[in-house]
């Protein structure tokens, strides 16, 4: 029933679609009219549509059937996007996925015309140059960004010999991603992204200021050692309004690793609870964070918001059972089966990623310029970035040699809202605010309560059966009465 609830409402949205504009035309594939079930379904995996399996309880007897909820979208062109109408949601029952897909259907089918009809796309820097992750790692969400912005490589190497002439060509972007760096930014390569910022470009920034992965803990001690990280943009941010802590976050709202047991072919995966890898819930309080899965941090640092012009907003925080652990500091795996008392994660609401809007300070106001540039800024125009305290939030795992969707982690068969999150704040950084704004949007859709339909299923079976046949009988009987009575004799 919440399927066909799902069928419905799609129906109606697209009749809404086609009404505006009679140029649309939609069909249903169903088996029979176009071909057998086996047919129809050989078809449809052949497009890329993977099926979802449906357990139906119906009168003490539960089947499995397996259904498509996916729609494409296609011009005479040929050009063709897959439109996905089931939104999974992380222990969301059959009921709540479909409740949320149907919320999510106006953005989906508005989302898929929109990737049909672009033409101007606005262009994206994808810094490169000072450690970040290799192009396979982060690969899901560029090629996710690909389908709305131009996108293209931009390393600093050339800022130290011509500093005006690498800023100019980073000015004609019209945002930069900062994605996961490992290694400090020189004064020069720092006074070229600020004068980005004064010139009005937006940024988004995914930072580590911890060097630690999860790698290297997979060793005879079963520990490593986690190190503050030195980007030589902390100054940069402090003077824009936060501050990203050296801490690393641990939460009792976790996800989990996945550790190995046994030798050869009698070892066996088992995932386990990891409190350096948090699930962080979305606040619903802002167009960025509505309706959004969980999301998978992994080793998240605290974000400090500063008194000063610029407004801003936490976008995501930790759990309220949370807690700081400087660095340096060892990290171990025997804090699986000695895990510290619950009273020790006192801290709540940790602060993770920051939305800074408005006119931004220089971070080199009243200070010596590493080099004199002809029109150096002290104050930006309105502009706007958004500031995460991990840079793992990016990255998409790998299996043999190809890239994962951003937020799928194969070792648990679990997704994150990892890509979901991101997309939305480069939505909104380069004001493509109407997607998100109907992506916003509040819808309540009623269920029946099968429980007590399943109580009450005899009564209501007389009520519709049994009663109005009564009825029928008793309006017989005084018709019968009243003839009798006006006829007789």
């Amino acid at each position: 029933p919440e399927f066909r609830k799902l069928q419905t409402e799609t129906r109606q949205l697209l009749e809404e679609i086609v009404s505006v504009n009679p140029l649309i035309k939609y069909n249903f594939i169903n088996p029979g009219e176009d071909g057998t079930s086996e047919e129809v379904v050989q078809r449809l995996q052949g497009m890329g549509l993977t099926p979802a399996s449906v357990t139906v309880e119906e009168g003490g007897k539960v089947t499995q059937e397996f259904v498509f909820p996916w729609g494409v979208a296609y011009t005479n062109e040929e050009r063709q996007v897959r439109i996905p109408l089931l939104k999974n949601n992380l222990g969301s029952d059959t009921e709540e996925r479909v409740n949320n897909s149907i919320r999510n259907l106006e953005y989906a089918f508005a989302d898929a015309l929109k990737k049909l009809t672009l033409t101007e796309k606005k262009s994206i820097a994808v810094l490169k140059g000072n450690g970040q992750p290799a192009d396979i790692e982060i690969a899901d969400f560029l090629k996710t960004l690909g389908e709305y912005y131009r996108l293209a490589p931009f390393t600093l190497d050339s800022t130290e010999a011509h500093t005006q002439k690498t800023l100019n060509d980073l000015a004609a972007f019209d945002m930069i991603l900062v994605a996961k760096p490992t290694e400090r930014f020189s004064e020069k390569e720092k006074l070229v992204l600020d004068q980005f910022t004064m010139q009005g470009g937006k940024s988004l920034w995914l930072i580590d200021q911890v060097a630690i992965e999860t790698d290297s803990l997979y060793n005879e001690k079963g520990s490593t050692v986690a190190f503050a990280r030195d980007l030589n943009i902390n100054d940069l941010f402090f003077r824009y309004g936060v501050r990203i802590n050296p801490v690393l976050v641990r939460d009792l709202y976790f996800t989990q690793i996945v550790l190995a047991s046994g030798e050869g072919t009698a070892s066996q995966y088992d995932p386990v609870p990891w409190v350096y890898h948090p699930m962080v819930f979305s606040k619903n309080d802002h167009p960025i964070n509505q309706n959004i899965e969980a999301l998978r941090f992994q080793y998240a640092n605290s974000i400090d918001t500063l008194s000063n012009t610029v407004k801003k907003t936490v976008l995501l925080h930790s759990s309220p059972l949370s807690a700081l652990t400087g660095t340096p500091a060892e990290v171990s795996l025997s804090i699986i089966t000695d895990p510290p008392p619950k009273e020790s994660y006192k801290e709540a609401f940790i602060p993770l990623a920051v939305l800074l809007e408005g006119s931004f300070p220089s971070v080199f106001k009243n200070r010596i310029l590493p080099e004199k540039l002809p029109d150096t800024r002290e104050e930006s125009t309105e502009t706007a970035m958004i500031v995460i305290a991990d840079g793992d939030l990016i990255k998409n795992q790998v299996s043999r040699g190809r890239p994962l969707e951003l937020g799928y982690d194969k070792w648990t068969n679990s997704f994150y809202g990892n890509k979901e999150f991101l997309l939305n704040c480069v939505n909104y950084l380069l004001d493509d605010t109407g997607l998100i704004n109907i992506r916003s949007k509040e819808i309540a859709v009623p269920f029946l309560d099968t429980e007590k339909v399943a109580a009450g299923k005899t009564r209501w079976q007389l009520v519709n059966v049994a009663l109005p046949l009564l009825l029928l009988m008793i309006f017989a009987v005084v018709y019968h009465q009243l003839r009798r009575r006006k006829y007789s004799i």
